[in-house]
């Protein structure tokens, strides 16, 4: 079974949000984000419980005389956001039930029947993506539409988006077309363009790759994940470092104690 991933294209992405539109209907989700949020269009916010998908709104003051298609210019793009489905998830690690499991596909998908709601996979998830139910206190988050890709299918929002700017496929495949196209952009003039896959991080990489302009964090998406259970070694090492000390100074006081008392 091969491994698939998401390849979101900012610079193709017109905000029209089928994405979030087709995923709520095939997931069935809870309507959200009719109200004004006061940040530009975006009434949804961001990825949670009930908006698995997330069209973030990216706007910049214009520079006079470029227009917004110029190469040096990033005035207003959009952004498709998701759950990353890291390579190294810390949610997956943290579930204490075996609620969250890794799918033959690639993917980190939460069986909402096992789920407890105790909520230490919210907290594991470097991206923030994670969030509970405020009706039941469970976990829910993007299942990479675990039950199309079993029936051979696309995951909902791939699948409507007018772009292309969201593309599924093949996880080496997509890393393979994300240099294409960054290449393409590169020459007509978006030097900016970069690939958002930590690689060199805990999570290991993601199954949700982007093509951005400029900063990574613009886009919600930080520079530098890591997942929380690589503290723990220091953790453990103060610990143990801590535990030394004492061990020491109660040994060192009764044999001053011993000495003392001849």
């Amino acid at each position: 079974m091969s491994v698939t991933a998401f390849l979101t294209d900012a610079t193709l992405c017109i905000g029209c949000k089928a994405c979030e539109v087709a995923c709520k209907e095939w997931n069935g989700i809870d309507e959200d984000g009719l109200q004004f949020s006061g940040f530009s269009y975006d009434n949804t916010g961001s990825v949670g419980a009930s908006t698995w998908r997330h069209v973030k709104f990216v706007e910049q003051a214009p520079l006079p005389g470029l227009g917004g298609n110029s190469g040096e210019q990033v005035s207003w793009t959009f952004s498709s956001d998701v759950c990353k489905h890291c390579g190294e998830a810390g949610c997956l690690e943290a579930c204490p039930t075996g609620s969250i499991v890794r799918t033959e596909f690639g993917g980190v998908f939460i069986q909402p029947d096992v789920c407890n709601g105790c909520g230490y996979c919210v907290t594991a998830c470097p991206f923030g993506v994670v969030e509970r139910n405020s009706k039941d206190g469970r976990a829910f988050k993007c299942t990479f539409c675990y039950d199309r890709q079993k029936a051979g299918l696309e995951p909902a929002c791939a699948k409507v988006c007018p772009t292309e700017s969201i593309k599924f496929g093949e996880l080496e495949q997509l890393r393979q077309k994300a240099d294409e196209r960054i290449a393409e952009l590169h020459d007509r003039g978006m030097t900016d363009a970069n690939l958002y896959d930590p690689l060199d991080t805990s999570v290991a990489g993601v199954h949700a790759l982007f093509i951005i302009r400029g900063d990574a964090r613009t886009y919600n998406l930080p520079p530098a994940p890591e997942v929380p259970t690589i503290y723990l070694k220091k953790a453990w090492t103060s610990s143990a470092l801590a535990a030394g000390l004492l061990f020491g100074g109660t040994l060192l006081a009764f044999l001053s104690a011993g000495k003392n008392g001849r």
